[in-house]
C-alpha cells in the first residue's frame, strides 16, 4: 500500500469525531483522582496549590506502560491474523474466514482472561464492538454513483474483509465471543491496510489522547495544557513504550509446544501497574461518576 493512502487512513482514524465510544472511558483516571492521588499527602501543613500537570503525566506514564504491555501484543497478533486471511490464496473464502475467526476468538478469550477487572473488560468490549460497527457503517464503500466510479464486482480480498468483520460482529452480538478493543482494532486496521507497527503506534497514541481528554473533562487540567502535554510530554512516553512492546506477541500464533511459543509466552502480555488495576476496579464504588470506566 502506498504511503499517501496509509497516511490518509491514519488521518481518518485519528479523528476525534469517530463514534468509537472512547469519550465515556477514563481508563481508571476518575477513580485515581477520587481516591486522592492528585494530592500530596507528604506534607501535613497547608500545601501550595498542587500542580495537576505532574500528577496527570504520572498517571499517563504508568497507565500507558501497563496498557502497552497488555494490549499491544493482542493488537499485533489480531492484525497478523486478519492480514494473513486477506492475503491468503489457498482455500475458499469461507474456509479462510473460518480459520481467521477461530484464531481471533482464541485471542479474544485470552484477553478476557488477562484483563483483571470487570470495569476494564466492560469498557474494552463496548469500544471493540463500536469499531466493528464503524467499519460496517463508516468505512464500507457507499453507493454514490455520481461521485464514485462503478465499483464492479467485489474482489476476493474485499469479500473476505466484509466476511471477517461481519462474522466477528455477529459472534459478539450472540455473545459467543467478547469483541475486546485490541482485537477489534487489529482487525480494523488490517482491513484498512495499515501496517502492524503504525496500527500499534496509533492505538497507543489514541489511548494517551483519551486519557488527556478525560482529564480535561474531570477539570484536573485545561484544554491548552492537554495539548501541551500531548505534544511535548506524551510523545516520548509513546515512543518509549512502542520500542519496548511493539515486538511482543501473545504466543498464540506460534506452533503449539514449540520453543518459540514458550519464549513468547514468557515475554508476552503482562500487567505492570497493580495499583492502577485496583483503583480501576473500584470505579463503580464511587458515589458519583461521569465515566463508565
Amino acid at each position: 500500500m502506498d504511503n499517501d493512502h496509509e497516511a490518509y487512513i491514519l488521518l481518518l482514524l485519528s479523528d476525534s469525531n469517530l463514534p468509537t465510544g472512547s469519550f465515556v472511558a477514563s481508563a481508571g483516571l476518575e477513580s485515581y483522582v477520587t481516591h486522592g492521588f492528585f494530592t500530596d499527602a507528604s506534607s501535613p501543613s497547608v500545601p501550595p496549590p498542587p500542580d495537576n500537570t505532574d500528577y496527570t503525566i504520572n498517571f499517563v506514564r504508568d497507565s500507558l506502560s501497563t496498557y502497552a504491555h497488555s494490549a499491544l501484543p493482542f493488537v499485533l497478533d489480531a492484525h497478523l491474523v486478519a492480514e494473513k486471511a486477506l492475503a491468503s490464496t489457498q482455500g475458499s473464502t469461507e474456509a479462510v474466514v473460518d480459520r481467521a475467526i477461530g484464531r481471533l476468538k482464541e485471542l479474544d478469550e485470552l484477553y478476557e482472561a488477562m484483563t483483571l477487572n470487570h470495569v476494564a473488560r466492560r469498557a474494552s468490549k463496548s469500544q471493540g464492538v463500536a469499531l466493528l460497527t464503524l467499519y460496517t457503517k463508516g468505512f464500507s464503500k457507499p453507493q454514490l454513483s455520481r461521485h464514485l466510479q462503478s465499483p464492479g464486482p467485489a474482489s476476493v480480498s474485499e469479500a473476505r474483509t466484509t466476511a471477517v468483520v461481519d462474522r466477528l460482529k455477529l459472534l459478539v452480538r450472540r455473545e459467543e465471543t467478547h469483541g475486546h478493543l485490541p482485537i477489534c482494532w487489529g482487525v480494523l486496521t488490517a482491513t484498512l491496510g495499515l501496517s502492524s507497527e503504525r496500527s500499534q503506534y496509533l492505538h497507543l497514541f489514541l489511548q494517551a489522547r483519551s486519557l488527556l481528554s478525560a482529564s480535561v473533562r474531570l477539570n484536573t487540567i485545561g484544554p491548552y495544557a492537554s495539548q501541551q502535554l500531548l505534544l511535548h510530554a506524551v510523545r516520548p512516553i509513546v515512543d518509549a513504550e512502542m520500542s519496548k512492546c511493539k515486538h511482543l506477541t501473545t504466543g498464540m500464533l506460534a506452533p503449539s509446544g514449540s520453543a518459540a511459543q514458550a519464549d513468547e509466552a514468557i515475554h508476552g502480555p503482562a500487567m505492570t501497574w497493580p495499583l492502577g488495576e485496583i483503583l480501576a476496579s473500584r470505579h463503580d464504588l464511587q458515589h458519583s461518576r461521569i465515566f463508565n470506566s
